[in-house]
């Protein structure tokens, strides 16, 4: 609101557009359509009586047929006084600088001024003007009465050169880019290999989804390659997944072997279930991959991968995967073991000491059923400001999940120590039990800790 209040003064007294907003920013301009109706009350009095003077020079041009800079009928068509924004809209012909002031004035709750502002949009907007205004447009299209501008810029553009489109599917703005791309399915502007690529580099989750399944109903045989080498080779896990599956309808199951280790487990889920589908069983990939654990080119998603397959079995391959030279292949074989809920703890309490943050960060997941027969002594030491801190939140972790005077204990601890966010975390253990600990206060030590913790939090 201070920034459209600060445009609209600056607008009253004759700044032109440019300097007064930035013009290319949709929120501006609905900043100064608010700020134009506030500036009455804003500021000090000598700003009050200056903007009311120069509201009466802008309504005696407007009235008088004067001439009127771009700056002052922006004003108008903001004014408080629907009669004023009526009046102001037949001056803006041949004024492309205020056409998103027009579009602002399509959503008016003056039935009189709505309708004049769609005559002047209808008039103006084409393949040209579409794609700068197309921001604005699409932001006001979720408000009320938003739905005309809307509907006029889909056919505007359904009826411009495919180039025109260009713009608006690479634009910044993501719910643009969404209009953009749904416009062109729809119309079919793009081809498959188009679609797919664009599936494999948005960074829009929605865009992605909608191009990877235009793509693929609209693959052919001719363009099958083009398609599955956009979306097999996407950075995007959804991307790649749906090209994983479009290899069981296009009957090249052989490609989704490639993706068994993928990162990925939507993907290597994906993978196994085309190569079923052709009657292959995975199993026996993963177990040959896995089965040299000192193997350098062995792919990390082939640990977890044997373990998703769900047969215990696979424990015997994973455990000597755990000295594995390569820290992700240590990490996933860890989450594999739990994931089979294959844990023997003393075997896992070494990961621990892990110096890659993954393992030890998996390999705290799978000992937190156990923590409570872990060596509280030894974990209270993992908590020393020395170490790295993803030992640090290990060693908490584990703690948290012990018995009540031993969380609470390890939340003393942290309490001044120099780790911010493990301070957040300590500190909301310490006053949970002060605002439910009355029957921990039976306990002498309990007793000290809690005003321990009071003191220390103040």
């Amino acid at each position: 609101m201070r920034a459209g209040v600060a445009a609209a003064l600056r607008l009253a007294e004759g700044v032109a557009l440019p300097d007064a907003l930035d013009t290319g920013d949709p929120a501006a301009w609905l900043e100064l359509d608010e700020g134009v109706g506030a500036v009455g009350w804003s500021g000090t009095s000598a700003a009050r009586r200056q903007s009311s003077a120069d509201e009466r020079a802008v309504l005696t041009a407007l009235a008088a047929g004067d001439p009127l800079s771009d700056a002052r009928l922006a004003v108008a068509l903001c004014h408080r006084d629907g009669r004023v924004r009526h009046r102001a809209l037949g001056r803006v012909a041949g004024r492309p600088a205020l056409l998103p002031l027009v579009v602002v004035r399509c959503t008016d709750w003056a039935e009189p001024v709505r309708a004049r502002a769609r005559d002047r949009l209808a008039e103006a907007l084409d393949s040209v003007t579409a794609a700068p205004l197309a921001p604005l447009i699409r932001r006001l299209g979720d408000r009320h009465r938003g739905d005309f501008a809307m509907g006029l810029l889909g056919d505007v553009l359904r009826r411009a050169p495919r180039d025109h489109l260009a713009p608006l599917l690479a634009s910044g703005d993501r719910a643009v880019r969404r209009f953009a791309y749904g416009l062109a399915v729809e119309e079919g502007f793009l081809s498959p290999a188009e679609l797919a690529r664009a599936a494999a580099r948005d960074d829009d989750a929605v865009v992605r989804t909608l191009c990877a399944d235009a793509a693929l109903t609209a693959v052919t045989h001719d363009t099958a390659a083009q398609v599955l080498d956009a979306l097999l080779g996407a950075r995007s896990t959804r991307a790649r997944s749906a090209g994983v599956t479009a290899l069981r309808r296009l009957d090249r199951p052989d490609r989704a072997v490639d993706f068994l280790a993928d990162r990925s487990a939507l993907v290597r889920a994906c993978a196994r279930y085309v190569l079923r589908q052709h009657g292959t069983d995975p199993l026996p990939w993963y177990r040959a991959r896995c089965a040299e654990p000192a193997d350098p080119s062995l792919p990390p998603g082939a640990a977890i991968g044997l373990a998703e397959c769900g047969t215990r079995a696979g424990a015997a391959l994973l455990w000597p995967l755990l000295d594995h030279p390569a820290p992700g292949v240590r990490a996933r074989a860890v989450a594999g073991l739990r994931t089979l809920d294959v844990t023997d703890v003393r075997r896992m309490w070494r990961m621990l000491d892990d110096p890659a943050p993954g393992v030890v960060r998996e390999a705290t997941l799978a000992l937190l059923p156990s923590a409570a027969g872990l060596p509280e002594r030894e974990l209270v030491r993992r908590l020393d400001p020395a170490l790295p801190r993803w030992v640090r939140v290990s060693a908490w972790r584990l703690l948290n999940a012990h018995g009540e005077v031993v969380r609470l204990r390890a939340a003393v601890a942290l309490l001044d120590g120099p780790d911010e966010r493990l301070r957040t975390r300590a500190a909301a253990v310490v006053r949970r039990a002060l605002r439910w600990g009355a029957g921990s206060r039976s306990e002498p030590e309990a007793a000290r800790l809690l005003a321990r913790g009071r003191a220390l939090l103040g």
